[in-house]
């Protein structure tokens, strides 16, 4: 066990959503796990969710991330190709 616990120090004006305790910090306070910043103003990281859930959909909808060129969803190649271990399929 640690004898003295390293403090977390942002710079000033710094925002941070807390994912934990679901309120905005100025300043990091919680651990950065639980946490999305910093953000340059409070309101910026009041929004953090909404702005992950947009990125997050925009991500679920970019073609660039979902190529399905020749091997694609239903193809014969796609069929055939053995899953990762552990996943499940018995390989």
């Amino acid at each position: 066990m640690a004898l003295f616990k390293r403090r977390t120090v942002g710079k000033p004006g710094e925002w941070f959503y807390c994912l934990k305790h679901g309120t905005v910090e100025e300043g990091p306070e919680c651990r950065a796990a639980d946490r999305f910043g910093p953000y340059a103003t409070r309101e910026e990281a009041a929004h953090a969710m909404d702005t992950a859930r947009e990125r997050n959909l925009e991500w679920e909808t970019d073609p660039k991330w979902h190529d399905m060129g020749k091997g694609g969803e239903g193809s014969k190649d796609s069929k055939n190709r053995k899953g990762a271990p552990g996943d499940g399929d018995g390989a």
